[in-house]
Parts: C-alpha cells; structure tokens; sequence
C-alpha cells in the first residue's frame, strides 16, 4: 500500500488503539470516522459483528444547517446519544479510530456524554 506520511501515522495510531478497545454486548464500541468535509459515528458490538446505531453529518436534518463542522459533530453526538438510548446501549468505549482527541473528535464525544451515553 502507497501511504502518505499522514496515513500511514494514523494507521500505526489506529492499531495501537485498538489493541486495547474491544466492544462487547454490554459495552460497545462508539467508533469516530472523520473526513475532511463530514463526520460519522456507529456504535459497534465487536462480539457478534454488527453495527447497533449510527449517525453521520450527511443527514438532512444536520447537513441542511449552517453551522460549522465543530458544532455538526456535536449535533451527530447528541443523534447518537439518543439513537443508542432508544436501542437500549448506555455504555460504550470511546474509539477514536487514530484521530488527535479534540476538535471535531472531542465535540462529538462531549455532545454524547451531554446525551446520556457514559464512557
């Protein structure tokens, strides 16, 4: 594979957190996917295989406002929180798929955390 310098730090960043971040049924994985223009979300249980809720920005309720890409993080956050309460998931670990904890990545997280989910 052809990496660049960025990729490929993420790349090692990503498999060095996921060493250790395992999603389970009671305690699923919250995973982050942030691109340059739009962010998404789902929350995986690793055990079976399945993706039990997600959220992204590309939605027309949040991609129809204008508002920076900080505060559509937090309201894909707040989306989450309350897709995975209805679905009945309160716990989750936090996955932040190599990406630096803040900006978009931390308002996302904040915004879930305002919601209900606790990790």
């Amino acid at each position: 594979m052809a990496y660049n310098k960025k990729e490929f730090r993420r790349s090692r960043i990503k498999m060095r957190v996921r060493k250790h971040v395992h999603g389970s049924p009671e305690r699923p994985r919250l995973s982050v996917y942030r691109s340059n223009r739009d962010i998404y979300a789902q929350i995986i249980d690793d055990a079976a295989g399945i993706t039990v809720v997600s959220a992204s920005s590309r939605i027309a309720e949040i991609n129809d406002q204008k508002v920076t890409k900080i505060e559509k993080s937090a309201l894909v956050g707040k989306l989450l929180a309350q897709k995975a309460i209805e679905a009945g998931v309160t716990q989750v670990v936090f996955d932040r798929n190599g990406y630096l904890y803040h900006g978009r990545v931390k308002s996302l997280a904040d915004a879930a955390r305002e919601g209900g989910l606790i990790f």
